[in-house]
């Protein structure tokens, strides 16, 4: 009789990503479908990944075809895990923040926390962002920068342990405007810092895709400049409203995190329980959205920069088989998601 080990755990990658869900995160009872994990396509479509090395590739299925690959599991086991799969398979982001949303939704506790985490290198990444956040926060208690702070976890801990009189005085001050005990300020602080590591994490996967998205919609307005194109007006109008689609969704997006700082600062100048519930709860309703609308772009521009790593590549005729056939299929479902948040 063999024993089933234990999945490997999630890797730090994996847990940075918006695309990949390794389904060992889950407490599912089929041993084999805990070692596969949940991709997104470029085309934005959830598939099942059974395995992926370097000499097969990516063993993707779609889910009706999940049952045909495990016909010596349970039958009602594999019933309860499988619907359990399809509905963390209609979020539209596997990034972990969306990831706690989609389990919270479905009473599943997970047994280990730290797998609905960034990884440590994603989070150290992450620092010099994080203390327009964290300032404000410091500014407030010890009415200076103060060295020493890298994260919410170090603040946390500081506050713990406030070694300054006025610091002290500030403290009991803030606990009073947020309606909490003193000995609370640390938890308020955790929650604070989690918040808004989150909108440090999609910020940052946001503003490194945006010189990609220029060079795509430059490289997509070389295309409609061709003989070929300018001489097909059913074709040029697709491509230009390819192009006006992702800069509709770009700006959007974009003004979405201009619509989160503003908040934050409206915070800090009137700092209140109330007001800071209404920061958490814009942000975190805004988790799955912006993470959807990241994880469908940056697979899209992923995908074209490995098809034509060179910018000047490829003919006009390849360029136009790529935009029809890669970038067009999903879009019109990234561009509701973000209709459907700025609304």
């Amino acid at each position: 009789m063999t024993t089933e080990t234990a999945p490997p755990a999630p890797t730090g990658r994996e847990r940075d990503s918006l695309h990949i869900l390794p389904l060992c995160i889950v407490p599912l009872q089929t041993p084999g479908l805990r070692r596969a994990r949940l991709v997104k396509n470029n085309r934005i479509e959830t598939m099942v990944e059974l395995f992926k090395d370097q000499q097969a590739g990516s063993g993707q299925i779609a889910l009706p075809d999940l049952p045909g690959f495990f016909p010596g599991a349970d039958p009602e086991t594999f019933k309860k895990d499988l619907a359990i799969v399809e509905r963390l398979a209609r979020a539209p982001s596997f990034d972990v923040y969306s990831t706690r949303i989609t389990l919270r939704n479905l009473d599943i506790q997970v047994d280990r926390q730290e797998h609905l985490q960034l990884s440590d290198d994603k989070k150290l990444e992450l620092t010099e962002r994080m203390k327009s956040f964290t300032a404000p926060l410091i500014r407030n208690v010890y009415g200076q920068e103060v060295d020493g702070v890298e994260d919410a976890g170090d603040l946390s801990a500081m506050l713990r342990n406030p070694d300054k009189e006025e610091a002290l005085r500030r403290l009991t001050t803030l606990a009073e405007k947020l309606n909490v005990n003193l000995e609370d300020i640390p938890r308020f602080v955790e929650d604070y810092g989690d918040v808004f590591l989150s909108l440090a994490f999609f910020q940052e996967t946001l503003d490194k895709m945006v010189p990609g998205l220029d060079l795509f919609l430059g490289w997509t307005e070389d295309l409609r400049a061709s003989w070929q194109i300018k001489n097909d007006r059913a074709q040029d109008r697709i491509l230009k409203q390819i192009i006006a689609d992702l800069s509709d969704i770009s700006g959007s997006i974009t003004g979405r995190f201009e619509s989160f700082d503003r908040k934050t600062k409206d915070f800090w100048e009137d700092v209140s329980a109330e007001r800071f519930k209404e920061v958490r709860d814009l942000v975190t309703a805004h988790h799955m959205t912006v993470g959807g609308v990241l994880c469908g772009l940056n697979l899209k521009l992923d995908h074209w920069r490995e098809r034509f790593p060179d910018r000047h590549a490829g003919g006009p005729q390849q360029r136009i088989e790529f935009c029809f056939s890669e970038i067009l299929p999903g879009l019109d479902y990234i561009k509701q998601l973000e209709t459907r948040a700025a609304r």
